[in-house]
C-alpha cells in the first residue's frame, strides 16, 4: 500500500504476486505458512507441544533468524552510507517490505533514486506532494524480504556489475526476478551479464534456463546466455554426425592406451544418453568396415611374421588385441543403438578372417572371440534381432573358434569377461534355432565339453532344454515309448 500524507491511494499498491519467484530461486529458505489463529480465551487446549514439534519449529526458525540478521546488517550499512558513496540529502520516501510470514522491514529511501532506476516506481509515485510530507510505500506478501531489500539497495550502487561479483547463481536469479518485477532495468541487465560470465553447476543449469524462460525477457538479452546450453537451430544432423565421426575415429586411433580406455567409456556413456541426435547408421557401419579391414590386415601380417625371430611376439599380441577391442567396442555401440542386426550377418560372412584366426596361436587371437561372445549375449537377451539362418551362420563360422579360445578368455579376461553371462547368451542363442540345428550344435558341444571341461563354455542348460524338447515331449505325445527312435544328424 502506498500512501501520500494520510490519504490512501489504492492505485499505488504493489503486490509481488504479479512476478513472484519460486522457492528454488530464493537466497534463503522460504518462510513457513502463517500459523493458525489462537483459540478464543474461553477455549482451552489439552495438547502440549512434543519435543519433535519444538525441534521442527526451531529448525524453521533458524533460517529466518539468519535472514533477519542479514537484513538488519544490510539496513545498517545502507543507513551509514557504506553501500552507496554519495549523499542525496534527507530521504523523502518510507518503503516498507512485508513478508508472507508477517516479517516487516521499513527503510528510508529517496524518491529520485527509485523513480530514476525503476519504471514501476516512476509511474506509481506522484511527483507532486505537500511539503514536508513523505511518501509511504508498502510492498506486501513478499516471498523473500531480504531479496527485495537488497534489490532496492542495489539501485544506489554506482557500479552494480562490480557489486554482484562473488554472488552465487541462485542469488543472482532471485535478484533478477525482483528486478524484472519492479522494472529495474539496470538490475536486470547486470544480473544477465553476471549469468553469462560465470560457470554453472549441473543442477543450476536447469534452474537458469527455467527462470529465463519464465521471465519472458527480450530475446536478444538472453540469447547469449542460452547459447551455452542449446545449439543454434541451423545445426544440421550432418554436422552432428561429423562430430560423432571425429570422436569415434579419434578413440579408435588413439595412441595412449590409458587415455583410449577412458575415452571409450566416456563416449559410450554419452552415446547411451543422447537421444536428440542419433549417430547415423552409415557412420557406424563405415567405422565397422574400417575395423574389420584393419583386423584382417593385422592377422595377415601376424601370420607372416610369427616365425620371424626379430619380431616381438608381445607386440604382435598387442596389435591383435587392440584391433579386436576396437571391433568389440563398435559392436557394443551397435547393440546399444539397436543397429546390430546387419553386423551379425557381416560377422557370419567373415570366412577369410576365421581362416586366418585358426592359423594363429590361441594366446594371440583369443580377444577376437569376445566379439562372437558379445553377439551371442545380445541375441540371447533379445537385443539383437536377426533371422534363424543368420543366427545359425554366425555360430557355424565362429563357434569352434570360441570353444578353442574360451580357456584363454576365461583366464586372461576374468575381470572383463563374465563367464555366466556368455554361457547364458550362448545357450539362449542355440535354443532359438530349429531342433535339428540345436541337435547338430549340442552334440558337438557334448563331445567338446567332455574333453575340455572348464576350458569350454558350459551350455548344459541349453542341452537339457533341447533334450526335453526333442524326446520328453514326444514320449508324452506317444504313449508307446518303446517305438521312439533317436536319430542323430551329422
Amino acid at each position: 500500500m502506498i500512501k501520500q500524507g494520510f490519504i490512501a491511494d489504492s492505485s499505488l499498491s504493489f503486490s509481488p504476486s504479479r512476478a513472484t519467484y519460486p522457492a528454488k530461486f530464493s537466497a534463503s529458505p522460504p518462510p513457513p505458512p502463517l500459523l493458525p489463529p489462537p483459540p478464543p480465551p474461553n477455549e482451552t487446549t489439552h495438547s502440549n507441544p512434543t519435543l519433535f514439534d519444538m525441534m521442527s519449529d526451531e529448525h524453521n526458525r533458524e533460517p529466518r533468524k539468519k535472514s533477519h540478521a542479514r537484513v538488519a546488517q544490510i539496513l545498517t550499512e545502507f543507513k551509514n552510507g557504506v553501500v552507496y558513496g554519495h549523499s542525496l540529502g534527507p530521504s523523502d520516501v518510507k518503503l516498507t517490505v512485508v513478508g508472507r510470514d508477517g516479517y516487516k522491514v521499513t527503510m528510508d529511501v529517496h524518491r529520485k533514486v527509485l523513480s530514476e532506476k525503476s519504471r514501476f516506481f516512476m509511474e506509481k509515485m506522484n511527483p507532486r506532494r505537500e511539503k514536508g510530507v513523505s511518501h509511504m510505500v508498502e510492498i506486501s506478501e513478499c516471498d523473500d524480504v531480504e531479496i527485495y531489500v537488497e534489490t532496492v539497495v542495489l539501485m544506489y550502487c554506482d557500479d552494480l556489475k562490480k557489486k554482484l561479483i562473488g554472488e552465487n547463481v541462485i542469488k543472482i536469479l532471485a535478484l533478477l526476478k525482483v528486478s524484472s518485477a519492479i522494472s529495474f532495468d539496470e538490475g536486470v541487465m547486470s544480473c544477465l551479464e553476471h549469468l553469462e560470465a560465470v560457470p554453472w553447476s549441473v543442477d543450476e543449469e536447469d534452474i537458469v534456463v527455467s527462470c529465463l524462460e519464465e521471465l519472458h525477457l527480450p530475446d536478444d538479452s538472453v540469447t547469449l546466455i542460452l547459447q551455452r546450453v542449446s545449439s543454434a537451430p541451423s545445426t544440421s544432423s550432418t554436422r552432428t554426425d561429423d562430430i560423432f565421426l571425429k570422436l569415434l575415429t579419434g578413440v579408435l586411433q588413439a595412441k595412449d592406451d590409458k587415455a583410449r580406455r577412458e575415452m571409450k567409456a566416456l563416449i559410450f556413456k554419452l552415446l547411451r544418453e543422447e537421444a536428440d541426435h542419433d549417430v547415423s547408421k552409415d557412420t557406424l557401419y563405415g567405422l565397422c568396415h574400417r575395423c574389420l579391414t584393419s583386423l584382417v590386415l593385422c592377422l595377415s601380417e601376424v601370420t607372416t611374421q610369427m616365425n620371424d625371430p626379430g619380431r616381438d611376439r608381445g607386440a604382435l599380441m598387442g596389435e591383435i588385441a587392440r584391433e579386436a577391442d576396437n571391433m568389440l567396442w563398435m559392436v557394443d555401440i551397435l547393440i546399444e543403438k539397436k543397429m546390430c542386426d546387419e553386423f551379425v550377418k557381416l560377422w557370419s560372412d567373415q570366412r577369410e578372417l576365421a581362416n586366418l584366426h585358426s592359423k594363429i596361436p590361441t594366446m594371440y587371437r583369443h580377444e577376437i572371440s569376445k566379439i562372437t561372445a558379445q553377439i551371442c549375449v545380445g541375441i540371447g537377451k533379445g537385443r539383437i534381432l536377426v533371422n534363424r539362418e543368420t543366427r545359425f551362420a554366425v555360430l557355424d563360422t565362429w563357434l569352434e573358434a570360441l570353444y578353442d579360445d574360451f580357456g584363454w578368455m576365461r583366464r586372461l579376461s576374468s575381470r572383463s569377461l563374465d563367464r555366466k553371462v556368455v554361457e547364458d547368451g550362448l545357450s539362449q542363442t542355440i535354443l532359438t534355432l530349429s531342433l535339428r540345428q540345436q541337435q547338430v550344435i549340442l552334440m558337438k558341444w557334448f563331445d567338446r565339453f567332455l574333453s575340455s571341461g572348464d576350458d569350454c563354455p558350459n551350455v548344459q542348460r541349453a542341452f537339457e532344454v533341447w533334450w526335453r524338447r526333442a524326446f520328453v515331449r514326444q514320449v508324452l505325445a506317444e504313449p508307446d515309448a518303446s517305438q521312439l527312435q533317436i536319430t542323430l544328424y551329422d
